[in-house]
């Protein structure tokens, strides 16, 4: 089993920059594809970023590309999430999610679940 922890949302004006972080313990993450989604009010949650740690394959959703990327640390096993340029419509809560042996960025195929942390993007 594998148990993630997430932290580092807040609140942060259009054009800010957080950084999320999602601790993972059990398995290390390299034997996972890591992702992150977010989930807003009334709206179903959406990918935003995934990536396979043995390939380094890595999707992302076009409404984040060249602002947000994924990045870890191999030392803690940590998985971040740097968003740059946030824009009020990144509001939402955002996740990180672990799949064992497959690759994708349907929600569905995760099989781990951090609890979730808030960005909240003013204009």
């Amino acid at each position: 089993q594998v148990q993630l922890v997430e932290s580092g949302g807040g609140l942060v004006q259009a054009g800010g920059s957080l950084r999320l972080s999602c601790a993972a313990s059990g398995r290390p993450f390299s034997m996972y594809t890591m992702g992150w989604f977010r989930q807003a009010p009334g709206k179903e949650r959406e990918f935003v970023i995934v990536r396979r740690w043995s390939d380094g394959s890595t999707n992302y959703a076009d409404s984040v590309k060249g602002r947000f990327t994924i990045s870890r640390d191999n030392a803690k096993n940590t998985v971040s999430l740097q968003m740059n340029s946030l824009k009020p419509e990144d509001t939402a809560v955002y996740y990180c999610a672990a799949a064992f042996a497959k690759y994708g960025s349907d929600p569905a195929i995760f099989d781990y679940w951090g609890q979730g942390t808030q960005v909240t993007v003013s204009s």
